[in-house]
């Protein structure tokens, strides 16, 4: 009798991209785009949205995501599919681009521990935004690797709560994406 041989199911790399998307600046957009995701099971690791023309006509959407390249693919076929969608790009595949997140960290502490939250607010030039007595709230921006090693820190030295505002990503050089 002959043994079955299984097929060698290859693991996909799973890569993070980030993704600039022009639309329409008007209601719905963004359900629609965003709907596109958890309708196929995509995961949207970070999301913003602004405008970004004078006339307000135009809104650039930010989405961080992860998958494999095949499913990167075709969340971009599908996006460029939506009517209000003015084009499509993947910063990450572009080249060089500049991201940076946003966030309002929350410490609490007194003593040595309000001493140490300031000295590592100074390290990663946070800057306090509220303080009291018993608490501060920095605020950091920078690459999101930045952000989450400063609040892993703040964590040893009284966290309480954490705001983030996701990401913004340009490419870089002279010409607009």
């Amino acid at each position: 009798m002959a043994a079955k041989i299984k097929p060698l199911l290859v693991q996909e790399v799973v890569e993070r991209h980030t993704l600039s998307i022009l639309v329409d600046n008007e209601a719905g957009v963004l359900g629609r785009i965003t709907g596109l995701f958890s309708s196929r099971g995509y995961n949207i690791e970070s999301l913003t949205v602004a405008d970004i023309t004078e006339d307000e006509a135009v809104s650039r959407i930010t989405i961080v995501t992860s998958g494999p390249r095949r499913v990167i693919d075709q969340i971009r076929a599908q996006l460029d599919r939506l009517v209000p969608v003015h084009s499509v790009t993947d910063l990450s595949e572009l080249g060089p681009f500049v991201e940076r997140e946003l966030a309002l960290v929350k410490v609490a502490g007194t003593g040595e521990k309000r001493v140490e939250a300031l000295r590592l607010a100074d390290i990663f030039r946070a800057r306090p935004v509220d303080t009291s007595t018993q608490s501060f709230v920095f605020e950091i921006s920078g690459s999101t690797t930045k952000v989450d090693q400063f609040i892993e820190l703040m964590r040893e030295v009284g966290l309480v709560e954490v705001a983030r505002g996701g990401v913004v990503a340009l490419s870089r050089g002279a010409t607009a994406q």
